[in-house]
């Protein structure tokens, strides 16, 4: 198993307390890094810690959709030591119904959570990284946001929005030493599935052709590379983690 060198770097990851983010903290924990998850969620972010137990994870109650929210408990974190590796992994499905009858507060909800909660984590936190000169952003944006899932318009677009933003941000940081790219996963049994319903996840899981759902340590082995020195050179990138599903 190849093992990245994580001693003596800070990384947050939204998003941290369950699914893609939490298997991503245990993973540069047992690289050796300092981790920082970051989630809504206070119980279980509490039953996260405890589950781990390792005294170089802590975490901190942030709502990435809100700007001072983010702002805060990001100055807060840089007055006492630099961040080097952030993943914008919070986000939600929302409901399942078509455009036309998809609710407009949920639709914004999904877009403030998923596109502008990365545009605030970034926004607040790449300002550090430019002072150390060094830096790593991996985006978790979804399959959807590349092929587009039916009755899902408002994740999709979201996530659409998520690989946009990688792309133009990792130009504007490519002569620095920060890397920004993301990943685009087909489906995983976290809990961001029991917002879809049955129908929607067994409609996701027939169209890759592997035949079944991503498995967390697949993802995270991906992002650690990326998040790793190793990563010199790829920037303003999207890699599929689909199971052959997307056509590009």
């Amino acid at each position: 198993m190849i093992k990245f060198d994580f001693k003596n770097r800070t990384a947050v990851i939204t998003g941290g307390a369950q699914g893609f983010g939490l298997d991503i903290a245990k993973k540069f924990l047992e690289y050796g890094a300092n981790v920082i998850i970051w989630d809504i969620d206070e119980k279980e972010l509490e039953k996260a810690s405890k589950e781990i137990n390792n005294n170089k994870l802590s975490f901190n109650v942030v709502d990435v959709s809100s700007f001072n929210d983010v702002e805060k408990t990001s100055k807060y974190i840089t007055s006492l030591t630099k961040i080097d590796i952030l993943i914008n992994n919070a986000g939600i499905t929302g409901s399942t119904a078509e455009l036309w009858n998809y609710d407009v507060k949920e639709w914004n909800k999904i877009v403030e959570i998923n596109l502008m909660g990365t545009f605030n984590c970034c926004k607040c936190i790449i300002p550090n990284m430019i002072e150390n000169n060094y830096g790593r952003i991996v985006n978790i944006a979804s399959v959807s946001g590349k092929d587009g899932n039916a009755n899902a318009s408002a994740y999709s677009s979201a996530k659409a929005g998520v690989l946009g933003l990688t792309k133009s941000l990792g130009k504007e940081l490519a002569e620095k030493n920060i890397a920004v790219n993301a990943v685009t996963p087909a489906g995983a049994k976290t809990r961001i599935l029991d917002q879809m319903s049955k129908e929607h996840v067994q409609r996701m899981l027939s169209k890759v052709p592997r035949g079944r759902f991503l498995e967390l340590d697949e993802l995270s082995s991906l992002v650690s590379w990326l998040s790793s020195e190793e990563n010199s050179f790829s920037t303003a990138a999207v890699f599929d983690i689909s199971g052959g599903r997307s056509t590009y």
